[in-house]
């Protein structure tokens, strides 16, 4: 071909490329897409941290139902209430599968765990256990102890830090988080208490609290997930390493805990998450095997510590940058519980303002701004649109729960707005439909009692005048960049008490 043909094909490829592209996009009705598609890589040209803000902004370009490609991944991105409840409602079942990312093999147990599993009856199985045994209002119930105790232990020793005085003292406020809920968490599981002073285990606390940090280090470097063979050897082939190491250290940590109960020769005297699990091997050992006692193990504490954490973290700076708000919570605990005792969770169903800082706290700031992907079994259609099967499906519930057409001043603090009751798909930090996260209650409970002991006993205050640094961490996680420190003081009413404890 001569530079004269070449010349006027130029223009004409400019041309075709487009038209062909937005010809095929509109005969399949496929949602609205960027263009270009590039070969092999799709749009991952466009990903670009932070990836919430990335989307958000494609999001405001081409609407609340929006498709990608990267790499050889099909990916759906939703980001309206609508949108939202047609994925859970009419297509719940189709979207009840999760994809293939390194994710979901190396710490969903090969995709055996009650979050990776596909669905089936290996899922609905555990879920039963989870329902039925786990996180049932019985069993929380039945639990409730090991809440108060901790919340107790939690604020005994900060009593204990500041001096048993009114003198305010700079805390550090996310080792405490942490030391509280994974106490909770593994008296739940084995009876076992890793912090406080009679306890000898925090050296095991701390290798799995590297774990876990470590575990929310590799999802923030994956993102999307991995996104095709090729692209993954190239990209992911070093990560992955990684998260086979990751993958041994877990295992290991939960192995220990298992030989550890059965080498006692006692299960407790209350029925533990190791017992429950245990007797269910005795009568089905082919199937409740060491691996499945470990998935769920894994699961509750590796979700259960991290997002209560994070939430608790985010509270307590919001209030802190809001004052007002933190004297107003104050007050209603004085009213309805009184000096003369500690907070417990039968006060909890008087205290809906405390129940309403804990919602807005997690409509501004979800522990993960996507919810855990979905994937589509079959075709289905989604805002009037054809998705194909094996589509990922994200929801962002970070740009649906901060929009300012739901919601309004959405960047302000105002845990009032939930007076008016039930929100409906646009507030579902815990997901929705068949895969909502089944330790909804639980998380609620121990961030709600934590919150409230901790409001009721210290005056709180910033270190400086400056505000408290609400940056967001990278990643599919949100954790604070700038973990909190904060004064804390005995409250003078509380002394007394705080004294006894």
């Amino acid at each position: 071909m001569d530079s004269l043909s070449l010349y006027l094909w130029f223009p004409m490829l400019l041309f075709i490329t487009p038209a062909l592209y937005l010809y095929t996009r509109l005969a399949n009705n496929l949602p609205p897409t960027p263009f270009p598609a590039l070969p092999i890589i799709g749009h991952l040209y466009l990903l670009k941290k932070p990836l919430h803000k990335t989307l958000s902004s494609l999001s405001k370009k081409y609407g609340p139902v929006f498709y990608l490609r990267y790499g050889s991944r099909r990916i759906l991105v939703v980001s309206s209430p609508a949108a939202a409840e047609e994925c859970f409602t009419k297509n719940d079942i189709i979207f009840a599968n999760r994809p293939n990312l390194l994710f979901g093999k190396h710490i969903g147990n090969n995709f055996t765990s009650v979050v990776w599993s596909g669905y089936g009856d290996h899922w609905r199985n555990l879920r039963k256990i989870c329902s039925l045994e786990i996180f049932s209002s019985h069993r929380l119930q039945k639990l409730s102890f090991i809440r108060v105790e901790e919340v107790k232990s939690m604020v005994k020793h900060l009593f204990k830090f500041s001096g048993g005085g009114l003198q305010a003292v700079e805390m550090n406020m996310r080792p405490v988080f942490f030391e509280l809920m994974f106490n909770v968490l593994t008296r739940m599981i084995a009876e076992k208490r890793y912090y406080g002073e009679e306890s000898e285990k925090s050296e095991e606390a701390k290798q799995f609290q590297v774990i876990m940090n470590e575990t929310a280090r590799l999802a923030s470097l994956t993102d999307m997930g991995d996104f095709g063979p090729v692209l993954r050897w190239f990209w992911f082939k070093d990560l992955e390493n990684k998260f086979v190491e990751l993958s041994k250290k877990r295992d290991e940590f939960m192995q220990n805990l298992i030989d550890e109960f059965r080498g006692s020769g006692n299960k407790g005297n209350s029925r533990t998450l190791i017992q429950i699990l245990l007797d269910l091997h005795e009568a089905e050992p082919d199937y409740y095997k060491d691996d499945v006692i470990k998935s769920l193990m894994q699961t509750l504490i590796q979700a259960g510590v991290s997002t209560s954490v994070d939430t608790l973290e985010w509270a307590m700076s919001l209030l802190l940058n809001n004052p007002e708000m933190l004297h107003k919570a104050q007050n209603e605990i004085d009213n309805v519980v009184g000096k003369d005792g500690l907070i417990s969770e039968s006060h909890l169903v008087e205290l809906p303002y405390l129940h309403h800082i804990i919602k807005e706290t997690l409509r501004m700031f979800p522990v993960v701004r996507f919810l855990i992907p979905h994937e589509s079994s079959k075709e289905c259609t989604v805002g009037g649109f054809y998705v194909p099967c094996g589509t990922m499906l994200l929801v962002d519930v970070k740009a649906i729960q901060n929009d300012p057409k739901i919601w309004e001043d959405p960047e302000m603090f105002r845990p009032e707005r939930f007076q008016e009751g039930n929100v409906g798909f646009g507030w579902m930090p815990f997901g929705s439909g068949r895969r909502k996260c089944p330790g909804e209650g639980l998380a609620t409970r121990v961030d709600i009692l934590a919150l409230g002991a901790l409001i009721q006993c210290f005056n709180w205050d910033r270190i400086s005048e400056e505000m408290v640094d609400m940056t967001e961490g990278h990643g599919l996680f949100g954790p604070k960049v700038v973990p909190l420190r904060a004064k804390c003081g005995a409250r003078p009413s509380m002394i007394s008490l705080l004294s006894e404890i």
